[in-house]
């Protein structure tokens, strides 16, 4: 399997979310060469760019979700759910016992998404966000 290039994953989570810096080709770079941090995208074939990707750090016995991302025109289609639990089966099976992620308090399709997977709110970070809103921190 080929590793997934970083400028897509650039291109992919600058499509996904209205954020005032999305990451870089040279952060997903760095993340690619981190033993520590898995990264499962999808669909995976060799003449299409990644339209999900999850990236997941692991630290210890927990895995900490950096980001889930799906072009628009891929969301509701079970894509987002799939690169995560890939993700998070992968850390699994690294040794993490427990996940945990922050997310806008706004965001109702992702906390949807998350409370379909097991996760439950844990904490609350006031501000968090660039634009004043809350960061919700879930965990599993």
């Amino acid at each position: 399997m080929n590793a997934p290039d970083p400028q897509a994953l650039a291109d992919l989570h600058a499509s996904a979310f209205r954020h005032p810096r999305p990451w870089r080709a040279a952060e997903f770079a760095a993340l690619l060469d981190d033993p520590q941090v898995i990264i499962t995208t999808a669909p995976a074939t060799p003449d299409a760019p990644p339209q999900a990707v999850a990236v997941v750090r692991i630290v210890l016995d927990e895995a900490e979700v950096l980001t889930l991302a799906v072009a628009p025109a891929w969301r509701r289609r079970g894509l987002g759910q799939a690169v995560l639990n890939d993700a998070l089966a992968r850390a699994h099976a690294a040794g993490a016992t427990a996940s945990f992620l922050e997310v806008a308090a706004d965001n109702a399709a992702a906390l949807a998404l998350y409370g379909r997977m097991g996760f439950r709110t844990v904490g609350r970070r006031r501000g968090y966000y660039d634009a004043g809103t809350d960061a919700l921190i879930l965990r599993r």
